[in-house]
C-alpha cells in the first residue's frame, strides 16, 4: 500500500482521533497541528505533533511543507454553542490557499449530510422544522459547511469532501455505502468505517472532485 505524508487538521475531535488512529495503522507519516500537544495521546513513530492555530496562515503553511496530501475534519467541539460559527470555512480558505502555493493537491475534507446538494436527501419536514427550530447546533455547523464546500470545489486541488451522518461510536459494521443521489443512504456511519472510508481516499482516485454522502 503507498504510504503518503500526511497532514491531519482536526485530529484531537471526535472524528479526528479515529482518523489519526487509522492513518497510522495504514503507516502513513502523519502530522498533526493541535491548539494543546496534551491533547494527543497516541504514541507513534510516524507521528509529528505541531502546536499552533489552524487560523494563523504561517503555522499552517510550515506545518504543511514536503507534505502529500491533507485531511481536513476540523470542528468546533462536540456540538458547538449553536451560535453562528466562520471557524471551519475560514480554516479551510487558509489551508486551500496554502496548498496551493505549496502545490498540495490532495485534499479530504469531512462535511455533513444536508451540505450542499445533499440537502435533497432529507425530509422536508426535518430541513423545514427539525433542523432551525430543533436542532439549531447542527444547522450552525451545516450552515459553516455551506460555506466550505465552494472553498474547496473552486479550487485547483484534487479534492473529495465526504458528507457524513450522525457518527456513532459502535463497532464497526466493515462496509460503507457511498450516494450522490441519497439512494440507501441511512441515518447513521460507524465512528470505525467513517474512518476508514476517509484514510482510504488518500490513495483512491475514485471520488476525485466529488462529494458523496456515507453511511452503513
Amino acid at each position: 500500500m503507498q504510504k503518503m505524508k500526511v497532514v491531519i487538521f482536526g485530529a484531537t475531535g471526535f472524528s479526528g482521533k479515529a482518523i489519526l488512529k487509522e492513518a497510522l495503522s495504514q503507516q502513513h507519516q502523519v502530522t498533526v497541528l493541535v491548539r494543546n500537544k496534551s491533547s494527543i495521546l497516541v504514541q507513534d513513530k510516524n507521528l509529528k505533533i505541531v502546536e499552533g492555530n489552524v487560523l494563523d496562515k504561517h503555522t499552517v503553511a510550515e506545518v504543511l511543507k514536503n507534505s502529500d496530501a491533507v485531511i481536513q475534519c476540523l470542528g468546533v467541539g462536540g456540538k458547538g454553542n449553536g451560535k453562528l460559527t466562520t471557524f471551519i470555512s475560514v480554516a479551510t480558505k487558509i489551508i486551500v490557499e496554502e496548498m496551493e502555493k505549496q502545490q498540495i493537491k490532495r485534499l479530504i475534507a469531512m462535511s455533513n449530510v444536508g451540505a450542499g446538494n445533499s440537502v435533497s436527501f432529507q425530509p422536508w419536514i426535518f430541513t423545514k422544522i427539525i433542523l432551525p427550530y430543533f436542532m439549531k447546533w447542527l444547522k450552525v455547523l451545516i450552515d459553516d459547511k455551506n460555506r466550505m464546500e465552494p472553498i474547496i470545489m473552486n479550487s485547483e486541488l484534487d479534492w473529495t469532501i465526504v458528507r457524513c451522518p450522525n457518527i456513532v461510536d459502535k463497532t464497526p459494521k466493515g462496509n460503507v455505502l457511498a450516494t450522490f443521489d441519497g439512494k440507501g443512504l441511512k441515518l447513521a456511519v460507524t465512528l470505525g468505517d467513517m474512518a476508514e472510508f476517509i484514510v482510504l481516499q488518500l490513495i483512491d482516485a475514485s471520488y476525485f472532485k466529488q462529494a458523496p454522502s456515507i453511511s452503513n
